[in-house]
């Protein structure tokens, strides 16, 4: 591309010289984006993907049921890319009060990842709320980084020392972000950007934004997360998804290597368009197999309700179950009890006429504190999520 996306400063770490890249602020230019040809395809593809997602998400009645699905499973992919060693069974265990494979720090950190996005959201969304700033990352990088595995990254504060990405030191890193005392004026540059009046499509700006994040690297720790929530963030903010529908997570852990391949390629021959072809791909794969999932899943609930109501076995307490199933896949008779609002007794029959109607299954094998999902519907879910 002959582009020049930053400059390097020799800063020294640890007794090390090392190169730390700064880049320059966006959007990209000298020359600009060339979005014609296949990149200009690609990104009529994408959009119209999104839009596809939208109108899934208005269609169906309840579109809290599919939002609290795909909110979950990002969660988890995201906090998994990172090296937290949780699933979506996992977290589904600990809503419903149940035992936990899984060590309970790592359910913490996809637990930050849900109180995270929940802030960001909430702010963005109040009349007076925090708009997309360096306030609103460092609120919710709190968050992320709340309890034990976190306490020692500075959560909600921008870093003060240098940080590197791959290696077992700066001096052999796949990649060293800018120098601390230049991160304040950086994250300030993108702040400006994403509140600008930029005319560039909104997809491609929030594919910006990620890289920007990305190669700024702000955080001690939690870097990743916070720049694939900032995409969906973004496209909330900027009128492309009125729910949180679209996360990416999943397709960066399927093709990992090319996504640091094609940030490195920005920072080394400022090839922006690559990138921008790759995130694009993402988008329209992910926002495309988002609508299929959510056909699958309303198709699901809407043959199960029927078949339980025409079971015999369907109670009142039981039909107000099968409605929370949704939200609420894995249950005990403690959960249910909440759920529910009745007692141990009817919540036990509850889960009993779901489990005679072939709908909830037990799945801990134990007599005691026993555990039952939905289990056709987590498995539409669990694609991706495996550790």
């Amino acid at each position: 591309m002959g582009r020049s996306t930053g400059q390097y400063e020799t800063t020294s770490v640890a007794g090390e010289n090392v190169r730390a890249f700064i880049p320059h602020a966006l959007p990209p230019a000298r020359p600009r984006l060339n979005l014609t040809g296949k990149l200009a395809a690609q990104l009529r593809a994408a959009e119209a993907s999104l839009a596809s997602l939208n109108a899934a998400g208005r269609m169906v009645p309840s579109l809290d049921w599919f939002v609290y699905a795909f909110v979950r499973k990002e969660a988890v992919v995201s906090s998994q890319i990172e090296g937290t060693q949780a699933s979506l069974d996992d977290l589904l265990a600990a809503e419903a009060d149940a035992r936990v494979a899984a060590p309970p720090e790592h359910v913490e950190e996809i637990c930050n990842y849900l109180e995270a996005l929940k802030y960001a959201e909430g702010q963005l969304n109040k009349k007076n709320g925090l708009p997309l700033s360096v306030r609103l990352f460092n609120g919710a990088h709190k968050r992320l980084m709340a309890g034990t595995r976190g306490r020692d990254k500075q959560p909600g504060k921008i870093r003060q020392s240098q940080n590197w990405i791959g290696g077992t030191r700066p001096g052999n890193a796949r990649f060293v972000p800018p120098p601390p005392h230049h991160v304040a004026d950086l994250l300030g540059d993108l702040e400006r950007w994403l509140n600008s009046d930029d005319t560039l499509p909104p997809l491609v700006r929030a594919g910006l934004a990620h890289a920007q994040f990305e190669t700024i690297h702000p955080y001690l720790d939690g870097n990743g997360r916070l720049g694939r929530l900032l995409i969906t963030l973004c496209l909330q903010e900027w009128k492309q998804l009125s729910e949180p529908l679209l996360y990416l997570s999943l397709f960066f852990k399927l093709h990992r290597s090319e996504y640091y391949e094609r940030l490195t390629a920005i920072r080394t021959g400022g090839d922006w368009e690559g990138w921008l072809a790759y995130f694009l791909e993402g988008v329209e794969g992910i926002a495309d197999e988002s609508v299929s999932v959510i056909g699958t899943l309303f198709d699901l609930l809407t043959r199960d309700r029927t078949r339980f109501l025409e079971s015999g076995f369907a109670t009142v307490t039981g039909s107000r179950l099968f409605e929370n199933l949704p939200q609420n896949p894995m249950v005990t008779v403690k959960s249910t009890v909440k759920i529910c609002k009745t007692t141990k007794p009817t919540a036990a029959k509850a889960i009993g006429s779901l489990c005679d109607a072939g709908i909830l299954r037990e799945i801990s094998g134990r007599s005691r504190d026993r555990i039952y999902e939905y289990s056709e519907y987590l498995g539409v879910l669990r694609k991706g999520t495996e550790i």
